[in-house]
C-alpha cells in the first residue's frame, strides 16, 4: 500500500534545495527514488508540484506519497483476451476500457501483459520483464486495438514502422463542441505539464512534435457534440486527449483533460445523465494497420465499439434518426488528409 509522509521545513533551512532536504529527511529512500517521486508529481510543496532544485524558504509543508512497490517480473494471470489475430510473430488484441497495458506503480497485476503471459510463452523480451512484447500502448481507459510482438525480430520490425509513422491507426472520439471544418490537422508539440506532473500539455516547454489528423463523422448540433475519426501521425502520451482539450473540444468523459460541466449544456435530460455517468474518455482505437514483420504484407484490423460508447452513440443516433456509426464506417475508409 501507499506510504504518506508530511514534512515541515524548519525556518533555519532556508535556501536548501528540495532534493537535499528530502534526502536528509527520508534516509530510507535513495536519491533516484526521490527523483522519480518528484518528477512523477508525488512530492507537493504547500499543495503544489515542485522541481527537485526548488530553493526552500523555511516553513513550507511538504507532502510525499510513495506508491506501492511493483514486482520486478510480471507473472501470467488467467484473464480473458479478445484476440483479433494471432500467429507465431504477432498477436492483435482488442483491449477493453479499464485494462492497463503493463504493470506499473499502482497496477502490479490485472494488466494486458499479465494476461498475455498466461496466454502465450513466446513474447519478445526486448520490452523488458514488465513489458514483454509491448511495442506501443493505449491509455487504461481507452479501448481498442494493440499489436504485440512474439519475438525480437517482430518487435524490431514493428518498432521501426512506428518510428517511421507508417502504422495506420484510426480512432473514433466523441467531443464536446461543434467542429466547424469537415477535416483538418493539429500539429502541436506535447510535453509534461509545467506544474501538474501527472498531466501532459501542448503548452509546456520541451515538448515533442505531435500530429493528429481528424475528420468529422457527424455533428449532433442541438447537443453541441461532434463525432470524429482521428488518424495519429505520431504517438505521444495522451496525444488525442491533449490536442482536443487544447482547442476547447475536450473528449466526453475525460477525467483528466475534460470538463464535466460541459455536459450541462446538453438539452436532452436522458442523454445528459448518460454523459455525466460516462466514467472515461470516449475514445476507441478502432483500426490498426501494419506490415507483417515476416511476410512483408500489409494487414489491417478493425473492431467494434465497446458497449459503453455504443450505447451512448445509439442514443444520439436514435434522437437524430440516422444510421448507426457501425454502418457508416464502411464509407470512411479513405485516408484522412
Amino acid at each position: 500500500m501507499e506510504n504518506h509522509f508530511t514534512l515541515c521545513v524548519e525556518p533555519g533551512r532556508a535556501q536548501e534545495r528540495l532534493d537535499r532536504f528530502l534526502a536528509r529527511s527520508l534516509p530510507d529512500l535513495t536519491r533516484s527514488q526521490l527523483k522519480k517521486l518528484v518528477d512523477g508529481g508525488q512530492v507537493l510543496v504547500d499543495g503544489g508540484a515542485a522541481k527537485a532544485g526548488l530553493r526552500l524558504r523555511g516553513g513550507e509543508q511538504i507532502s510525499v506519497t510513495v506508491p506501492p512497490a511493483v514486482a520486478t517480473v510480471a507473472v501470467g494471470e488467467d484473464i480473458p483476451l479478445d484476440i483479433c489475430y494471432e500467429d507465431s510473430d504477432v498477436i492483435v488484441i482488442n483491449k477493453p476500457p479499464g485494462m492497463v497495458v503493463h504493470p506499473a506503480c499502482g497496477h502490479s497485476g490485472g494488466t494486458l501483459v499479465n494476461a498475455l503471459l498466461h496466454h502465450c510463452d513466446d513474447l519478445s523480451g526486448i520490452g523488458g520483464e514488465l513489458r514483454p512484447g509491448i511495442v506501443h500502448r493505449i491509455d487504461k481507459d481507452t479501448s481498442g486495438l494493440l499489436v504485440v510482438s512474439k519475438n525480437d525480430a517482430a518487435h524490431n520490425h514493428l518498432a521501426a514502422q512506428f518510428k517511421e509513422h507508417s502504422i495506420n491507426r484510426r480512432y473514433v472520439a466523441l467531443v464536446h463542441g461543434l467542429v466547424q471544418n469537415d477535416s483538418g490537422s493539429i500539429d502541436k508539440p506535447i510535453g509534461r505539464h509545467p506544474t501538474q506532473r501527472k498531466k501532459m500539455s501542448a503548452a509546456g516547454r520541451g515538448g515533442r512534435r505531435a500530429v493528429t489528423h481528424w475528420q468529422v463523422l457527424r455533428r449532433y448540433d442541438a447537443e453541441r457534440l461532434t463525432l470524429l475519426e482521428l488518424r495519429l501521425e505520431t504517438g505521444r502520451t495522451h496525444q488525442i486527449r491533449v490536442h482536443f482539450a487544447d482547442i476547447n473540444l475536450p473528449l466526453v468523459g475525460d477525467p483528466v483533460y475534460g470538463n464535466r460541466g460541459r455536459a450541462n449544456a446538453i438539452g436532452d435530460l436522458e442523454l445528459r445523465r448518460e454523459v455525466h455517468q460516462f466514467q472515461r474518455q470516449a475514445l476507441h482505437a478502432r483500426l490498426l494497420g501494419f506490415v507483417h514483420p515476416r511476410r512483408e504484407e500489409y494487414m489491417e484490423f478493425t473492431c467494434p465499439l465497446p458497449p459503453d460508447m455504443a450505447q451512448l452513440l445509439a442514443h444520439l443516433d436514435r434522437k437524430y434518426a440516422i444510421d448507426s456509426i457501425e454502418e457508416i464506417w464502411s464509407s470512411c475508409e479513405d485516408e484522412i488528409d
